[in-house]
């Protein structure tokens, strides 16, 4: 008597021991394989259940694939459901035998019943060759366009898999996109969206085409930051952040490198970007995604510091997650406006002193990047007192950092001497030929810091230095000008 799912994961969770297990699972495989050969319809898919739950524990499977198609093949929408289940998990793209449920496949996308429809467009979207894409291509093309949104929607997910498989077929949909934007469904919107991004990927070209389609969005994205309340979507108070996100995510790839459709742009950005609220985790995902809109495309200077400006406002947010990323973003846009990121630096060098590790490696890559002529007595000073603080492991490369820049902004020479003795006083490690011969450089090229270099120099010997570099440039020094002592 064949047992049910249930039962038999009771049972294999009873047992003590791997081989206790074994001898379950083989027993129970026994069973299933005597039902399977007895043709036995009505456990069939009783039998292939088991089956997916043995193949999850990492048993061999292989012999029941035939089941599944047999299950596919039937009439009724469980035994589909299962056989559907069995031939995404227990079959891929790479075996011939898939090829013998093409047929099934196209009466169910043909099917009036809206869940044997969704149930072939999973399939094809999860395990279909390139063959399969292309032969139900068509069939599925009719669907996206149809009046029901729950097949519309599985459809549309479902050619992003025919564009993986077929490229060549990308221009079969562009047509059917602007039918999908057209609906007020929120599935229908967001698979619609991905469909669009899935082609300007399989082929850029189509970004000009799909340009048509940006006062459609903009409409959307109008409507979900004005309207009020939307229980259906609403996330802590943000109306469907999911489609907002999605939205900002095409317009970036629209309006990138295209002034005209950025400047339809401006004003819907700036809305989103003051109206959306952020003390919600859905309104920063929300205001993250419109910061790197803003710094992709063209757009008005105030724009761009509005958005750099809401990156200075998530560097105060106490979840650091959300500082991450605002660090991230800002060393990635630092150089389109340095002058609107060093109004954050206090901000940022604050950062340095944080519990997080990865917080304070993100905040010294982004004070290294703002480091200029200006300010870099002030940021040098700042990195030498986190050099005190860090890990030993650190030390060395944020040394050789220091030293660079320094080298590269100091206008001071008394200054720069004595910040890369102070420097390499406190990594006592550190070894630098590169470091040794730029010192060297400038003492001899500057005749009025020979003196006050080989006076602070021979300090460090008197107090025995031990670090490396300190030592190399002492002796010289004292070898070459010990008269001026």
């Amino acid at each position: 008597m064949s047992i049910r799912l249930r039962e038999l994961i009771r049972n294999v969770r009873a047992c003590k021991t791997q081989a206790d297990e074994r001898a379950c699972i083989h027993k129970e495989c026994a069973s299933i394989r005597t039902a399977f050969k007895d043709e036995n319809s009505e456990l069939r898919h009783r039998n292939v259940a088991k089956l997916l739950f043995i193949h999850m524990l990492g048993y061999p499977t292989h012999w029941g694939q035939m089941e599944c198609l047999k299950l596919i093949a039937g009439s009724k929408f469980l035994e589909k459901r299962i056989g559907y289940l069995g031939l995404m998990i227990l079959l891929d793209e790479r075996q011939e035998v898939l090829m013998l449920v093409e047929n099934s496949l196209k009466n169910d996308l043909q099917s009036s019943n809206q869940y044997i429809s969704g149930l072939a467009c999973c399939a094809i979207g999860n395990i279909s060759s390139a063959e399969i894409c292309r032969d139900l291509a068509p069939e599925v093309e009719k669907l996206m366009v149809g009046s029901n949104p729950f097949v519309s929607k599985k459809a549309a997910l479902c050619s992003i898999r025919i564009l993986r498989k077929c490229p060549e077929l990308v221009d079969t949909f562009v047509d059917r996109v602007g039918t999908l934007l057209g609906s007020r469904n929120h599935a229908v919107l967001l698979t619609s969206l991905k469909l669009m991004r899935e082609m300007c990927v399989t082929e850029p070209a189509m970004i000009e085409q799909l340009r048509r389609h940006t006062s459609t969005l903009i409409a959307a994205l109008k409507n979900l930051v004005l309207s009020g309340y939307a229980p259906e979507h609403d996330v802590h108070g943000i109306v469907d952040p999911f489609l907002q996100v999605e939205i900002l995510r095409m317009l970036r790839i629209l309006g990138k490198g295209h002034a005209e459709t950025s400047d339809q742009m401006n004003d819907i950005l700036a809305q989103v970007a003051t109206n959306t609220e952020s003390a919600k985790n859905a309104g920063n995902a929300i205001l993250y995604e419109c910061v790197l809109t803003i710094m992709a495309i063209e757009v008005e200077s105030g724009l761009r510091v509005l958005a750099i400006n809401i990156l200075g406002r998530f560097l105060i947010n106490r979840d650091n997650n959300i500082r991450y990323v605002a660090l991230n973003t800002l060393h990635k846009v630092v150089g389109q406006d340095a002058q609107a990121v060093q109004r954050h630096r206090n901000t940022i060098v604050d950062c340095l002193k944080d519990t997080d590790s990865s917080i304070r490696q993100r905040a010294l890559e982004l004070v290294y990047a703002l480091v200029n002529e200006a300010n870099v007595k002030v940021l040098v000073k700042e990195l030498l007192s986190y050099l005190i603080a860090c890990d030993v492991e650190f030390k060395d490369e944020l040394t050789q950092r220091i030293c660079h820049v320094v080298e590269k902004y100091s206008t001071d020479k008394e200054w720069h001497v004595d910040t890369i003795i102070a420097t390499l006083s406190v990594s006592t490690s550190f070894s630098s030929e590169e470091t040794v011969c730029s010192m060297i450089a400038l003492i001899t090229s500057t005749p009025t810091l020979q003196a006050y270099a080989t006076h602070k120099l021979y300090m460090q010997l008197a107090a025995k230095t031990l670090q490396p570099v300190l030592l190399q440039l002492a002796v010289w020094c004292v070898g070459e000008y010990g008269e001026m002592l």
